[in-house]
């Protein structure tokens, strides 16, 4: 009786949150996950923000200003025909964000519902989408996304699109590794024998449940699409000139790597550090995700 009347201990913090929020907390302890977003994010709002605060044209050329040092009034100096760098790496930073997030997510349309569908179906379903996703993932992934590239014509967009179709059989095959692990759980047996349909299944009880790994896979995956379009329009299948590119940018600098090396230094540099900021965030996220982190 005596023992019955104690007050008994409160629940931890940690305890009432929700998952999200503990992932959130887990995330922003680790410093180096916190330095990838700080730096993401930084490039994000400047590529955003990029025609309110900078005070150059990034295609205007000046022949007097050709291959310029940096200088107070061009910080990054000046190009081969007189373009501000400083400009042109900003207005760059558009151009790779946004073929690494669009990419991605045609990656992410064409292989999880494909990754779905090999894993719950299995059978013969399983056995032809997994026999082309070998296929293709037997292909270097770059050199795969120039033969897409050059049959499609050089642009931007069918970069875009040729990275995200490169990129699919990763989401083919880890969405499918997830769902076999997945459909085998009680609670997806407890769904069956209730009567769900197997659509319902897939969507309401076995996606919700990979989507972090999706998550964690698509951040890394973002900065391999931001190295492809480097490469693409480096090779000049990507962003045309004259808008600005760093993979172009860096494609123009290699004539003039001794004498104007600042023209190569920082579009390199951005590329430096958004794709390590992504793979940091990503090791981050996967920590965070880690249902065994604790």
């Amino acid at each position: 009786m005596i023992d019955a009347a104690l007050p008994r201990p409160l629940m931890k913090a940690d305890q009432l949150d929700s998952p999200a929020r503990r992932a959130l907390r887990r995330l922003f302890k680790r410093k180096a996950a916190v330095f990838g977003l700080v730096v993401l994010t930084t490039f994000i709002v400047l590529a955003v923000l990029a025609p309110l605060i900078l005070p150059y044209d990034p295609i205007a050329t000046s022949w007097s200003l050709v291959r310029k040092p940096p200088t107070p009034s061009h910080w990054f100096g000046t190009d081969e025909l007189g373009r501000d760098i400083l400009s042109r790496v900003v207005y760059g930073a558009r151009a790779s964000l946004l073929a690494g997030l669009i990419s991605v997510a045609i990656a992410l349309g064409i292989g999880v519902p494909l990754g779905l569908l090999a894993g719950y179906r299995g059978g013969f379903t399983d056995a032809l989408i997994s026999r082309i996703t070998d296929a293709m993932l037997a292909c270097p992934f770059l050199i795969l996304a120039i033969a897409l590239a050059a049959f499609l014509g050089p642009s931007l967009g069918n970069a875009m699109i040729a990275i995200g179709i490169s990129a699919a059989p990763i989401f083919i095959r880890l969405t499918r590794g997830q769902v076999l692990v997945v459909k085998a759980e009680d609670y997806v047996e407890a769904a069956r024998a209730l009567g769900n349909p197997p659509w319902r299944i897939a969507l309401s009880h076995i996606l919700p449940n990979i989507l972090p790994a999706l998550l964690v896979q698509a951040t890394l995956s973002i900065a391999a699409a931001i190295i492809a379009e480097a490469a693409l329009s480096f090779l000049g299948l990507g962003q045309q000139p004259p808008a600005p590119s760093w993979g172009s940018m860096l494609n123009a600098a290699q004539r003039f790597l001794t004498q104007a090396p600042w023209m190569a230094i920082w579009p390199g540099l951005a590329i430096f550090l958004v794709v390590l900021s992504l793979n940091l965030l990503g090791d981050g996220l996967r920590d965070a995700l880690d249902p065994r982190q604790r």
